[in-house]
């Protein structure tokens, strides 16, 4: 059944109990492919961690720059090619891609302390839930808000490139302070944005959404988890 109802129709109590249904379906839907992208990022990281030899092949020669850079490639690519991709192809392409991320996220074990990793884990996953379930709540409209915070993407960005120059820990801090705060409104934007769009969608063009949606709130979480580490995490001597 569509979310629609007719603009020239009163709904009965049948259809609001059929559309919230839906909706919950849908946003749990995009909840668990978000989560089975993290665990696939997880099983990667971890499983390089527990291979040295790889860790350093990768870790230790240039072939660190793929290892950084392709999950930003992957990205743009998801990105452009979205509307072309099948439902099940667009599944793919998304674990793929945290495959990619859980590549890239090896590299914060030969830094930090594997206690402290699963601790911040932890606390981001709370911070994410927080915000998260105050944008599927909320009444007011975060469109605005949202497109601020993209702003501050932005200019997260431009910040960390002047770092890698400037390689200030001052600067970096404030820079993931700045961070916790963009991506855990940024999470409360996206999931309001997410529900909206179970309205605007349906069928095919509604799963391929909540793929979409998933992968912005993997996203959200991936940089909450970062700039926390970053803060709070205790690093190996």
């Amino acid at each position: 059944m569509s979310g629609y109802i007719p603009f020239n129709t009163i709904p009965t109590e049948a259809d609001r109990v059929a559309y919230d249904e839906g909706l919950r379906n849908y946003m749990l839907q995009v909840y668990n492919y978000m989560t089975v992208a993290l665990g696939i990022s997880g099983l990667v990281a971890m499983g390089l961690n527990f291979n040295p030899a790889l860790m350093a092949l990768i870790w230790g020669t240039p072939f660190k720059w793929i290892a950084i850079l392709s999950p930003l490639a992957a990205s743009f690519a998801f990105a452009f090619f979205f509307d072309k991709l099948t439902v099940r192809s667009a599944q793919l392409a998304m674990f793929a891609f945290a495959a990619l991320m859980g590549l890239s996220l090896s590299s914060i074990f030969l830094v930090f302390k594997l206690g402290s990793i699963a601790q911040v884990f932890f606390i981001a996953a709370s911070t994410f839930g927080a915000a998260s379930i105050y944008g599927y709540t909320t009444k007011r409209d975060l469109t605005s808000f949202g497109s601020f915070l993209m702003m501050g993407v932005i200019g997260l960005i431009i910040a960390g490139l002047v770092n890698l120059f400037l390689q200030s820990s001052v600067f970096a801090f404030v820079i993931s302070c700045l961070g916790v705060l963009i991506f855990t409104g940024l999470t409360a934007y996206d999931t309001q944005e997410i529900k909206e769009r179970y309205d605007m969608t349906e069928g095919t063009e509604r799963e391929k959404a909540g793929i979409f949606g998933a992968l912005q709130l993997y996203l959200d979480f991936i940089n909450i988890f970062m700039s926390l580490l970053q803060i709070l995490g205790d690093k190996k001597e």
